[in-house]
């Protein structure tokens, strides 16, 4: 974050300074083979009215004229915007958005490790044939009455809520599958925190093999037994039906209370999402710590919880401390609704398939911008948890800042809200804003019928 804190002193009225400036912007897709003629619109302005309109909400374009001193035409900003390459965009995230959107601030470590979280969330697109083919919509909505969903694998930093990786897919492709981007990003020592989804024998032996553990909700369909010394499937003599409702793993060790070390062995098909090179040089048999507690706060939904990790150490990983991580994880389900409804990321305005890539990797951009001010907020404030200052006051002091509002000093930098501590809150998932009562859409507009002529229409 190192980085990214300091470029925000440099700021001000420049939303390029972060990346460097609008001459190595301009570099940056000149590296990348892209060429553009003398005008106002190069892709260093162009970059500078996209993200002030995604920092106010994707807001629409006819209101960059107020944000910034560019003045141009809204089609020739489509236009300009149209023309940068995707490769060019991506390099000019990454500068910002990988290495150096990792927290290295020891004291945010959890238990000296730095801890990862993955998890996958969805944006709708425009209603066009092109984006319905790239991400087609849901098949229970029908033709004409849905938009397609692209469906985002996000990997970030719990300490930092940085976005370090985001891969973009086709809503009925698994996660598992698109595992080789955030492996990329991460570093062997991290600690990996995921839900159900992520929890298998592939997932857990790959991560060991590359030096790093995983902190895992047990999958809903793993037995798991707690009793020592109780039988493993295949073990057991006789009949098929004796062994329905035993566990696959081997009992090894009993740590404490619903606390003990087993061995899983590899399932004999090799998963889908892993190719046979890595199927073939995985282990037959590999140790996993499950562990389960249970949730005593009024209201919760879950009561009790079942976890796989690869942290056998009781003495350096008491049960409590990877109770209280998981906990954590509910933070990337956080930092999805800052994205999707602070930032209005939801719904997403691109009318291609290379626009909404390139509209998705500048919300990461300035998201990640919103987190370096929050992360430096909290240096100021002497806040030990980054994810305490207030995402919309930050949000609304980087728009302040890059727009003609008041800007603080050299160095300065105004104190943010910082929500208190409420780690046993509870909200019940419910709205009280009633929704309009009209019907909704089963068939295209232009499939209902039309008044005939002269005929009084009254809603």
């Amino acid at each position: 974050m190192a980085i990214i804190a300091s470029a925000l002193l440099r700021i001000k009225s420049d939303p390029l300074a972060c990346l460097g400036g609008a001459e190595q912007v301009n570099q940056c897709f000149a590296k990348m083979g892209h060429f553009w003629r003398q005008r106002v619109l190069d892709p260093a302005n162009t970059m500078k009215l996209f993200i002030l309109q995604v920092l106010h909400g994707n807001t629409a374009i006819s209101h960059l004229r107020w944000l910034s001193k560019i003045q141009c035409a809204q089609s020739s900003y489509c236009q300009a915007r149209s023309r940068l390459p995707t490769a060019g965009v991506a390099a000019v995230v990454e500068q910002l958005s990988c290495d150096n959107g990792r927290c290295n601030d020891p004291a945010a470590r959890w238990l000296g490790r730095r801890v990862l979280m993955a998890d996958a969330t969805t944006a709708a697109t425009a209603d066009t044939p092109k984006l319905q083919q790239a991400w087609p919509q849901p098949s229970v909505q029908k033709p004409g009455c849905g938009f397609p969903i692209v469906k985002l694998l996000a990997l970030m930093d719990l300490a930092s809520g940085v976005i370090l990786h985001l891969t973009m897919m086709s809503l009925k492709v698994h996660e598992m599958s698109q595992l080789a981007g955030p492996h990329e990003a991460l570093r062997t020592g991290d600690v990996l925190l995921g839900d159900r989804a992520f929890c298998s024998f592939g997932h857990l032996a790959l991560l060991a093999a590359m030096g790093m553990d995983a902190v895992f909700r047990m999958h809903q369909r793993q037995i798991v037994d707690f009793t020592p010394g109780r039988p493993c499937r295949g073990s057991a003599r006789g009949k098929k039906e004796y062994q329905r409702g035993i566990p696959t793993s081997r009992f090894i060790r009993k740590l404490g209370p619903e606390d003990q070390i087993v061995q899983w062995n590899r399932p004999a098909n090799r998963p889908a999402w892993m190719s046979d090179a890595q199927f073939a040089s995985q282990p037959a048999v590999l140790q996993v710590r499950e562990l389960r507690y249970r949730i005593t706060a009024k209201g919760m939904r879950t009561r009790v919880v079942t976890i796989a990790t690869t942290l056998l150490d009781p003495t350096r990983y008491p049960k409590r401390e990877i109770a209280r991580l998981y906990g954590l994880r509910w933070e990337i389900e956080t930092n999805f609704r800052h994205l999707k409804t602070t930032m209005k990321m939801e719904h997403l305005k691109c009318q291609s398939v290379d626009g909404v890539i390139k509209e998705l990797m500048v919300f990461a951009l300035v998201y990640n911008l919103v987190r370096a001010a929050m992360t430096r907020a909290a240096q100021r404030q002497a806040i030990d948890d980054a994810n305490r200052i207030s995402f919309i006051d930050a949000l609304r002091w980087l728009r302040c800042l890059l727009t003609a509002a008041p800007a603080p000093g050299p160095g300065l930098m105004p104190a943010l809200v910082v929500n208190p501590a409420r780690p046993d809150r509870y909200h019940p998932r419910v709205k009280k804003r009633r929704m309009k009562e009209y019907d909704l859409m089963i068939q295209p507009r232009s499939q209902y019928p039309q008044p005939a002529a002269g005929v009084e229409v009254r809603n």
